[in-house]
């Protein structure tokens, strides 16, 4: 049974970021291993692609959107990202990397992957999620980087 995975956006664009000479290795084997997983993103993702402000690198960014299902941002999973701000898992602003979580627990994605440290690929941060999501009956999340899959 492959692994359901859900990729923010900044697996998108560590793929390009030259920056960052690791995390660019590490997510291009994350890639060659893809077709190991069942990948997903949301409508988020692509909004959040759309909005790089160089051509070039978006276009490529959008390339690597059309091997993954696209999900629809629905009224649950606002509400499910509002409940995670209100248990403290996010704040107010951060509230788009809140919808990335809840759309991946909506839509029942075993794992979602992320460079975001700061936001997302955090221990405090996951265990309120999943007290969260459990609260409400819904599944648990890891919330990981690509080479931890």
């Amino acid at each position: 049974m492959k692994l359901r995975i859900y990729a923010d956006t900044s697996v998108f664009s560590a793929y390009y970021d030259s920056r960052h000479p690791d995390r660019k290795t590490l997510t291009e084997e994350f890639w060659q291993g893809i077709d190991a997983f069942i990948c997903s993103a949301s409508e988020l993702t692509v909004s959040e692609i759309k909005d790089t402000k160089d051509a070039s690198l978006r276009a490529t960014m959008q390339k690597l959107l059309t091997r993954f299902q696209i999900h629809p941002v629905t009224d649950e999973m606002q509400r499910l990202a509002n409940s995670y701000v209100q248990a403290g898992a996010f704040t107010r602003v951060m509230l788009d990397d809140a919808i990335h979580v809840a759309v991946a627990t909506v839509t029942r994605q075993d794992i979602l992957i992320s460079w975001n440290f700061r936001h997302l690929v955090n221990r405090r941060r996951r265990a309120i999620v999943n007290s969260v999501n459990i609260s409400m009956g819904m599944p648990t999340i890891d919330i990981l980087s690509p080479p931890e899959v």
